[in-house]
């Protein structure tokens, strides 16, 4: 019961998302933006969920665009950190996502890419140029 109610909390807990930006083509990275409305949060939260994730240790070609993870508002909740890394496609249409601690990849369709983009970054994905 405790287990079930506490993961519950857990769960219900506020939670804010900390993207970082690519500076370039090194793996150097700035602070971007930090997401604190607790709708947009959910949508994320949502969108890496329902992912189907392959199980694949990928090698990419240059660093992630974009990096971001969920974090709890309450200092006293510990819980795994997961790192996203997301790639921008060539055709700037698509994105791709890496959990490279868990070894875990995959592209999304182009209207979840753009919906996830737009989340994180508050751009749209098709005014990339």
């Amino acid at each position: 019961m405790c287990i079930v109610g506490c993961s519950n909390a857990i769960e219900n807990e506020e939670q804010s998302i900390k993207v970082q930006k690519n500076l370039g083509n090194e793996n150097n990275y700035e602070d971007f933006k930090e997401i604190n409305q607790n709708e947009r949060v959910k949508q994320v939260k949502e969108i890496v969920k329902d992912i189907d994730w392959e199980n694949a240790k990928v090698s990419m070609v240059r660093p992630p665009d974009y990096r971001f993870g969920f974090q709890y508002k309450n200092p006293n909740i510990e819980a795994k950190a997961v790192l996203y890394e997301l790639w921008i496609s060539p055709n700037k249409d698509r994105v791709e996502l890496v959990i490279d601690a868990e070894s875990k990849y995959t592209q999304l369709d182009k209207e979840t890419s753009a919906v996830l983009y737009e989340l994180i970054t508050e751009e749209k994905l098709s005014d990339l140029k």
